[in-house]
């Protein structure tokens, strides 16, 4: 019973890192194309760097929502 509780923490916990890894994935894809308009530079302009900053916050923020939402229908 003990190992079959463990395989199970073990399992989710990869399940929970692979949906990260992929929400960064997805992130990052989103949000560069978005605010990168142009050929990058070896550093992002001003205008860049804030599209950047608030389009992960408001991707956080949104997918925030949506798992406490799912969590709710449960």
């Amino acid at each position: 019973m003990e190992n079959s509780a463990e395989l199970q923490r073990f399992l989710e916990q990869e399940k929970q890192k692979a949906m990260v890894s992929e929400m960064v994935g997805k992130l990052t894809s989103v949000c560069w194309d978005k605010c990168i308009t142009g050929t990058p530079g070896s550093k992002f302009s001003s205008s860049e760097s804030t599209c950047l900053t608030n389009c992960a916050q408001r991707y956080m923020d949104m997918s925030m929502m949506i798992m406490k939402r799912f969590q709710s229908m449960q």
